[in-house]
């Protein structure tokens, strides 16, 4: 069976039990406003949000929920309360109850998915070598400036007991440099800690500027001794393609899609959904 329209499988070179996914707002059994791009609100179906804060009808939810976590058997896939901020939970000490408050989380337990939503926010998605353990981060411009991928890169390579040079990265969708104007507040947050963040910035009118969340987090990555050449992914503007990805910017009323990661089990591969 195919994927789900806009669906991006992530692959990883040479760490063959390491599996990534985003999703898109296509797949599922969400609707109006929630459901899949194209056409009147009203008419709107088939979304695939999974964000249970949003006001969408909960049995939708939780049917887009499973259908996610049948992506591979045995699979569970680990939600966040996520608070724009920079904490990494780790799911190796997770209870299997209660819900983690943290904006990244780390695992080195094959079948549990580290998960972030976001809709507009940028979803990271980390492998350490031979899928000893991964990470999934959720960068907006707050975490993102204020070091939730160092916070995440540091707990991942401490797991692994790996250097970051080796770590593989894929960056997701997110709302893209020609819709994301931001103040000289934004700004300055980047540019006070790196000033070659600086170069992400395009302004726009006296202190507006266009931002570039993607050449943001490659900066900041390889600033944490992440490999360029590793770094995958980038440049899947939520805004500009929201047909296919929810966009809380343009819409404001509007469901969330995941970016995951997880080691699978020795022989297992990935289910395809249609």
């Amino acid at each position: 069976m195919e994927w789900p329209e806009y669906w991006i499988c992530a692959s990883w070179p040479d760490n063959a039990r390491v599996r990534g996914v985003f999703t898109s707002r296509h797949g599922g059994n969400s609707v109006g406003p929630y459901g899949a791009g194209g056409g009147s609100i009203a008419a709107r179906t088939g979304g695939m949000n999974l964000g249970s804060h949003v006001g969408d009808d909960p049995a939708a939810v939780a049917a887009n929920r499973a259908r996610l976590g049948a992506l591979s058997p045995g699979l569970q896939v680990v939600y966040l309360d996520q608070v724009h901020g920079t904490g990494v939970a780790d799911l190796d000490t997770w209870d299997r109850r209660s819900v983690p408050q943290a904006d990244a989380a780390v695992t080195t337990t094959p079948g549990l998915a580290a998960c972030v939503l976001v809709a507009d926010c940028l979803p990271v998605l980390l492998a350490a070598p031979g899928g000893t353990a991964v990470a999934a981060a959720h960068a907006g411009w707050r975490g993102l400036a204020g070091g939730v991928l160092e916070n995440t890169l540091k707990a991942l390579c401490g797991k692994a007991q790996c250097e970051p040079s080796a770590v593989q990265v894929w960056l997701g969708p997110a709302i893209g440099p020609l819709h994301f104007e931001v103040g000289e507040d934004v700004r300055e947050a980047f540019v006070d800690r790196q000033a070659e963040s600086a170069t992400a910035f395009r302004m726009t009118r006296p202190g507006k500027w266009m931002a570039d969340l993607f050449m943001l987090a490659r900066l900041r990555l390889q600033a944490a001794g992440v490999s360029a050449a590793l770094v995958h992914g980038g440049g899947v503007c939520t805004v500009s393609e929201r047909q296919g990805y929810y966009t809380f910017r343009h819409d404001r009323i509007t469901g969330r899609q995941a970016g995951l990661v997880w080691i699978a089990a020795p022989g297992i591969t990935m289910e395809r959904q249609g």
